[in-house]
């Protein structure tokens, strides 16, 4: 029965998800600028000129957006899968970019390997701006507990909704009524890929034609190897070893971020996720071990 239990309507979503990051717990106004087309987006809190943005443009702050879409996710789940939810937050161009990204342990798969079982839950993430860098979006996926890889995968895993003042969740409360049925479904995809055998030939081959640079498929490669010594040689290594890429960025796995000095290192890696979503659906992977 517990699956079936709701939040009572006055639950505060902080003692649920706890406090948003302090980084990103600030109001925003605007102030005009000299040219006519434009006005400063500023932190209400520390008086920080954050960048400039179109005199129509709109936003609500950090914390009001990501409590909106808590509010939401305990309104229209059941109280037991946000059971211990963590949250962490992710910023950028001095925290007028955010992310926040939700796990839910108590709804998760496992993908068995003769080699390796890894329990893989679901995943929330949102994403906010309140510089016009992005608009609002919630995507959903999972992560794998055995390595921490995040996962996003196809179209299926996002909503996007414009950037307004006048935000309404009504399309992201459909997809989240939809959402655990599609984490199943990706969860029995990713058994799919475990029970199918690849080669080292056969998969340098696929990387080769899928990456556009020799440098990055052979780092690539590398990481399929090593994910196989743990899950063994199939599809799901070599997804694995995607998710790695788009996970970390140091000497673990060879993919470094270069220091650019201009505060988007969450936003690259971001970024990775969605190449590895690219990746997943395209035709050289769909057809490996087809």
């Amino acid at each position: 029965m517990n699956n079936v239990i709701q939040f009572q309507s006055n639950t505060n979503p902080r003692h649920v998800f706890g406090p948003v990051d302090e980084r990103i717990d600030f109001g925003v106004e605007f102030e005009p600028t000299k040219a006519p087309t434009k006005k400063y987006v500023v932190n209400q809190s520390t008086g920080e000129y954050l960048d400039t943005v179109g005199t129509s443009f709109k936003c609500a702050s950090h914390p009001e957006f990501f409590r909106s879409v808590q509010s939401c996710m305990m309104e229209e789940m059941p109280a037991y899968d946000l059971e211990d939810i963590t949250c962490k937050y992710s910023t950028a161009r001095n925290n007028a970019w955010a992310m926040m990204d939700c796990t839910l342990p108590n709804a998760k798969v496992v993908v068995r390997t003769p080699k390796h079982e890894s329990e893989i839950s679901q995943r929330i993430v949102a994403l906010h701006g309140i510089d016009g860098s992005c608009s609002n979006q919630v995507f959903f996926g999972g992560i794998d507990f055995f390595c921490l890889n995040g996962q996003i995968s196809g179209d299926w895993d996002k909503v996007r909704r414009k950037n307004t003042s006048g935000f309404v969740l009504d399309r992201f409360i459909d997809e989240l009524r939809e959402a655990k049925v599609a984490f199943y479904k990706h969860g029995e995809r990713l058994q799919t890929w475990a029970d199918t055998l690849t080669t080292t030939v056969e998969v340098k081959a696929m990387l080769d034609s899928l990456l556009a640079s020799e440098r990055k498929a052979e780092r690539m490669l590398d990481l399929y190897h090593a994910e196989i010594a743990q899950r063994g040689a199939n599809k799901y290594a070599l997804y694995s070893a995607f998710t790695n890429y788009a996970t970390y960025a140091d000497e673990r796995n060879g993919f470094e971020l270069r220091n650019t000095g201009n505060d988007t290192a969450s936003v690259s890696m971001w970024k990775r996720e969605h190449e590895v979503s690219k990746w997943i659906s395209s035709p050289q992977f769909l057809q490996l071990a087809a």
